[in-house]
């Protein structure tokens, strides 16, 4: 039987579905009118999360962020949309590839700012490792 939670595995976001969407502010700026990299750097881990916890059907964690580069500046009034899908899958973990995409100029143009992959493993009520459900 489908419940509501398990419904959410199947219907997990599409690239043209942003999991999560932001726009910085004026405390968010750097030395040099960008936007600071540990800013989105939050904004990632938190949108690899609910999707994570969607997989996971529970909490999560993040280990690892294996790779991630900054391919250009986030600037003050960009709008930010951040895209998640599952890369990988184990026994307790799973690799989100995780993209931010700026939409600036009043929507004229879409520039991809960076990208990453952060590792989630699910976690316990003991805050331990758990196996994913089936899936």
């Amino acid at each position: 039987k489908q419940t509501a939670m398990t419904e959410g595995i199947r219907n997990l976001p599409k690239r043209n579905d942003p999991v999560l969407r932001v726009v910085p502010g004026p405390a968010d700026i750097n030395a040099n009118g960008h936007i600071f990299g540990g800013w989105v750097l939050g904004v990632m881990d938190q949108a690899g999360g609910i999707l994570a916890g969607r997989i996971a059907q529970g909490a999560c964690a993040t280990v690892a962020i294996e790779k991630m580069e900054f391919i250009a500046p986030i600037l003050l009034r960009d709008i930010i949309s951040v895209y998640a899908s599952l890369e990988r899958r184990g026994r307790t973990s799973m690799g989100i590839r995780i993209e931010v995409i700026a939409t600036r100029a009043r929507g004229q143009q879409e520039v991809k700012v960076t990208e990453g992959l952060f590792t989630f493993v699910a976690l316990d009520d003991e805050h331990k490792p758990r196996a994913l459900p089936e899936g």
